[in-house]
C-alpha cells in the first residue's frame, strides 16, 4: 500500500496529522543520522499542515546530533496542542530524546528506545593508531565507569590516589588530552539538561524527582549504549508515564508503514561496493534514499549519489627480501551528489 494511504489511515485512527521521519541504518556510507538540516524541511511540512490539535511524528532512527531534539520538539509544539511520537521500530539515542519531549510515546511490541549517553569526538581526542587522521570517539559513560570502578569497586577515596588514577587515565596510550575529558564532562551535563527540559516540556510534566530518575537511568544506570529498551520496561521500570501501548490495529498500521519505507530505502540490505558496481562494469553511478520526511501535504527525501569504479590499489606484501608493493584491483567509491529533494 502506498505510504500516503497508510499515513491517512493512521491520521483517521488517531485524529491527528502525521509527519514521518526515518533515517537509514544500513552499514557503509548509505546511512543517515539525525541532523540539524531537517529543521527547515520539517518547518516547511508544518507550514503546509498549519496549526492543528494533534501532530504525530512517526519516527525511526538510530540517533545522531543531540542538539536537534530540543530544537525539533519546540518547533513542532508551535503547531499543535498535543504532540505524540509513534515508534514503529528503532528510536535510539537522539531519537529517544525526541520521544522524551512528546506527550505520548506510542510503541508496539517491536518498538525500542535506548540510553542517551553519547560518544564525543573533537580535535583533542586521541588519534586512531590505524589511521592517524581519524580521532577515536570517547564514550561519556566509559569515562564515568572508569572513575566509578576506582572509587566504588576498589574503594579508592583519598585525593592523592584519585589524582594518580586520573593521571594514569590521561597518560594512557593513545594519550587522552585533558581537554578531551573536559569535553566529555560538558557533553554529559548538556545531555542531562536537554533531557530534563524535554521531559518538562510535556503538556502534563512529571514531578522533578520522576524526571531526575528517568534522566539518571538513561544517562548513567544502563551502562551500555547498546542496551535496548522495550515498551514494558520503559513504562514500568523506568517510569516513563507517557508510554502508550499501540492497540493491534494501530501496531499493524505502524509496522506496515515502516515496511514500505524499509523497501524504498533498502534497510537491512547489505552494502557491498562490488555488488553496487555491478557485474562486468568498470564504472557505475547509483542513487540512494537515506532519509525520509513525509506527510499528506508533501514528501521529502535525502538523496545520496555514489560513483563506483574499479582501480588499482598498492598493497604491502611481506617477502623474504622485505615488504614489497603489489597492485591489487579494488572497487573504489566516492560521493558525487547529496541533498534534500521534495515534491
Amino acid at each position: 500500500m502506498p505510504t500516503k494511504d497508510l499515513i491517512q489511515k493512521i491520521e483517521e485512527k488517531r485524529g491527528s496529522k502525521v509527519i514521518t521521519y526515518l533515517t537509514s541504518d544500513r552499514q557503509g556510507p548509505v546511512n543517515a543520522k539525525i541532523a540539524m538540516d531537517i529543521i527547515p524541511v520539517i518547518s516547511n511540512q508544518l507550514r503546509k499542515i498549519g496549526k492543528v490539535e494533534k501532530i504525530d511524528l512517526f519516527l525511526h532512527s538510530t540517533g545522531g546530533d543531540t542538539m536537534v531534539p530540543w530544537r525539533l520538539v519546540s518547533m513542532i509544539r508551535e503547531y499543535c496542542r498535543q504532540f505524540s511520537v509513534l515508534i514503529p521500530y528503532k528510536a535510539h539515542s537522539a531519537a529517544t530524546m525526541i520521544s522524551l519531549g512528546a506527550d505520548e510515546i506510542v510503541m508496539s511490541d517491536l518498538s525500542e528506545l535506548s540510553p542517551i549517553d553519547p560518544s564525543t569526538a573533537n580535535v583533542f581526542n586521541p588519534g586512531d593508531p590505524k589511521n592517524p587522521q581519524n580521532k577515536i570517539p570517547i564514550s561519556v559513560e566509559d569515562v564515568m565507569a572508569y572513575f566509578d570502578l576506582a572509587k566504588n569497586k576498589f574503594g579508592i577515596k583519598n585525593d592523592e590516589d584519585l589524582t594518580k588514577i586520573f593521571n594514569k587515565f590521561v597518560e594512557s596510550d593513545p594519550q587522552i588530552h585533558p581537554l578531551a575529558l573536559g569535553n566529555v564532562n560538558r557533553t554529559h551535563n548538556l545531555i542531562r539538561i536537554l533531557a530534563q527540559r524535554l521531559l518538562k516540556s510535556q503538556a502534563n510534566p512529571m514531578a522533578d524527582e520522576e524526571v531526575e530518575s528517568i534522566v539518571n537511568d538513561l544517562t548513567e544506570k544502563l551502562y551500555s549504549h547498546q542496551y535496548l529498551i522495550g515498551r514494558k520496561e520503559a513504562k514500568e521500570d523506568l517510569g516513563i508515564k507517557t508510554i502508550k501501548f499501540a492497540d493491534e490495529d494501530l501496531a499493524g498500521l505502524m509496522t506496515e508503514l515502516y515496511k514500505e519505507y524499509e523497501k524504498e530505502m533498502k534497510l537491512g540490505v547489505l552494502w557491498n561496493p562490488e555488488i553496487e558496481l555491478g557485474e562486468n562494469q568498470a564504472i557505475n553511478k547509483k542513487e540512494y534514499k537515506i532519509a525520509y520526511i513525509e506527510s499528506l501535504a508533501m514528501a521529502n527525501y535525502f538523496e545520496l549519489i555514489l560513483e563506483y569504479k574499479k582501480g588499482q590499489v598498492p598493497m604491502t606484501q611481506p617477502t623474504t627480501q622485505g615488504p614489497i608493493q603489489i597492485p591489487q584491483e579494488r572497487v573504489m567509491w566516492r560521493v558525487v551528489g547529496q541533498g534534500w529533494k521534495g515534491n
